[in-house]
């Protein structure tokens, strides 16, 4: 089950903090590019907790880029959930969310050290695009991008 929560809920609180962990082990040193304290209470934010027999194992989140533009961030599932496809059932929900907001593409940043998120987001239909915003000049970003098509289509 995939549902919206408050990002600053004690769940979500628990996921950012092992993606934090994840970041810091594979990018030591680095800052990780989360979501910045004055976005946490936008209204135009999404986050969404995916649950596993009612415990969290997963999260993304959905804000506005640009018009028409939405940007997914701080997707992340637990070492023990991982491998069972709740990834992918977390961007599908994202980028439904995204449709809904009116947004005709979605961008993600993704780092080089997380090969397993590259190949996600391919598989997915997303491609590579240059860097964007925040992301330009780090030697670790790869930013991606995808069109959305309407709902039926």
């Amino acid at each position: 089950m995939i549902s919206a929560v408050p990002c600053d809920s004690e769940e979500a609180r628990r996921l950012l903090a092992s993606l934090d962990r994840d970041l810091l082990r594979r990018y030591p040193g680095d800052a990780a590019h989360g979501l910045h304290p004055g976005e946490w209470n936008d209204p135009g934010l999404t986050f969404l907790v995916a649950r596993v027999d009612g415990r969290a194992a997963g999260c993304g989140a959905l804000r506005r880029l640009e018009p028409a533009v939405g940007e997914i961030k701080r997707m992340f599932v637990l070492p023990e959930f991982r491998g069972r496809g709740i990834a992918r059932q977390i961007l599908a929900a994202l980028e439904s969310e995204a449709r809904k907001a009116g947004h005709a593409r979605v961008r993600l940043e993704t780092g080089t050290r997380q090969p397993e998120a590259i190949a996600l987001y391919r598989s997915a239909g997303y491609f590579e695009i240059p860097a964007f915003g925040e992301y330009v000049g780090n030697r670790f970003s790869v930013c991606f991008e995808k069109s959305l098509a309407p709902p039926g289509r």
